[in-house]
């Protein structure tokens, strides 16, 4: 046997669930589903003997995402986390600094501007769309304020336009994490392009996905040269490698943000592969969508709004049950018919790290009240209709 095919062998026993483990029938919340070109674009990173970043198989996905998003610079990173960190570097975050940020998203989001000294100022989310409410903008600002974050919850967009015309008012940069938002757009512009910055998640949950790995995105040019220096250690290296300098030092902050080639090769895979994986994603949600509309308005549930001047990537498919009580029933419930469904964010301002910057109960309250009630039903690339067709039924056998 080849190395490549024992390669590919290997992998595929990694990336196939062990259905004696966990049963034949078991429907996970997710699983990585690959292209099909993933193991041969590895074996070429291998044989180029570039495994180390910034090789070829990065620099192919960067052109790609900059094309996506169009945006003049597009770096990879070793997660969504790592291009934040950046993000709070570029914008010079100091201890004392304010950063708004809502409360229902994943503590990366936080966490980046924490670790620089900040004090993160928690906004609650609209009940529609799960994202920030830009109606609370306006009351949240003060002379301290040094950016405001957007999270496009489920990769549906936040309200840009109102977000950035108050973020403009202040001069403060506006800083997306786009963890959910690829491939969806506002008002027919990329998610990603909005503000000075945004970051990409290529976690093994997200559409494209590298098993772990990120990018930052820059929109505003005069942080791109800073940007390569923080990402290459605090090093000039990259001008080095361009030829523009002879030898390369320490000049500023950094650490080491480059993923391997490995995998962006993978990556690279998955984006060469994404108008397959967008329409296998669309038609699982929208099967979701049309099959338990009647169901979700007769026990009164929420579903998923997409505002009309929205496109988003189909990321996730959720709902949200009337109690607490009544979504742990449902995810009981789907478990005893080997169905993952899972709940999703804590409130950041409710949690030890949030209470010790003067988070307490019914600050936002939107943010606790869907916390508490909502579901995530499994949605990955080659979901199947067989199995679709038994989540539905089993979430309509439910009455709440």
């Amino acid at each position: 046997m080849s190395s490549s095919a024992q390669m590919k062998e290997n992998l595929q026993s990694t990336f196939s669930p062990d259905a004696e483990a966990c049963g034949a029938q078991f429907i996970p919340f997710n699983r990585f589903c690959p292209i099909g070109t993933e193991f041969s674009y590895m074996q070429q990173a291998i044989d180029h003997s570039h495994v180390s970043g910034d090789g070829p198989f990065t620099n192919k996905c960067n052109h790609i995402l900059e094309e996506l998003l169009a945006v003049p610079k597009v770096l990879l990173t070793t997660s969504c986390t790592h291009a934040l960190e950046m993000a709070a570097m570029l914008l010079e975050i100091q201890p004392g600094d304010e950063v708004i940020v809502p409360s229902f998203t994943f503590v990366s989001t936080v966490n980046a501007f924490v670790l620089r000294g900040a004090k993160p100022v928690f906004a609650d989310i609209r009940p529609d769309t799960l994202n920030l409410n830009e109606a609370q903008l306006e009351a949240l600002i003060t002379p301290k304020t040094k950016a405001i974050v957007v999270v496009h919850y489920a990769g549906v967009a936040c309200h840009m336009e109102a977000i950035t015309a108050s973020a403009g008012r202040h001069g403060i940069p506006v800083i997306e994490d786009n963890a959910h938002g690829l491939m969806g757009c506002y008002r027919g512009r990329p998610l990603g392009s909005f503000g000075a910055m945004s970051t990409l998640s290529f976690h093994e949950t997200k559409n494209i996905s590298c098993g772990e790995g990120g990018a930052l995105a820059i929109n505003d040019a005069r942080y791109i040269e800073r940007a390569e220096i923080i990402r290459e250690k605090g090093t000039n290296r990259s001008r080095f490698f361009r030829g523009q300098i002879d030898k390369y030092t320490w000049v500023d902050i950094g650490s080491s943000y480059l993923p391997s080639d490995i995998l962006a090769a993978i990556l690279y895979a998955q984006l060469q592969g994404r108008d397959q994986v967008q329409a296998n994603r669309r038609k699982v949600w929208s099967y979701y969508d049309a099959h338990l509309k009647q169901w979700a308005e007769d026990s009164g549930v929420g579903r998923p709004f997409v505002p009309e001047d929205c496109e988003h990537p189909c990321h996730m498919y959720y709902l949200l049950l009337p109690t607490l009580k009544q979504r742990q029933a449902l995810i009981a419930h789907l478990r005893a018919r080997n169905i993952l469904s899972v709940s999703h964010y804590l409130p950041l301002h409710l949690s030890e790290m949030g209470r010790k910057f003067g988070g307490k109960a019914g600050d936002c309250p939107v943010t606790e009240s869907v916390s508490d009630r909502l579901i995530r039903l499994p949605l990955y690339n080659n979901l199947s209709e067989t199995d679709l067709a038994l989540i539905v039924s089993s979430v309509q056998s439910f009455h709440p």
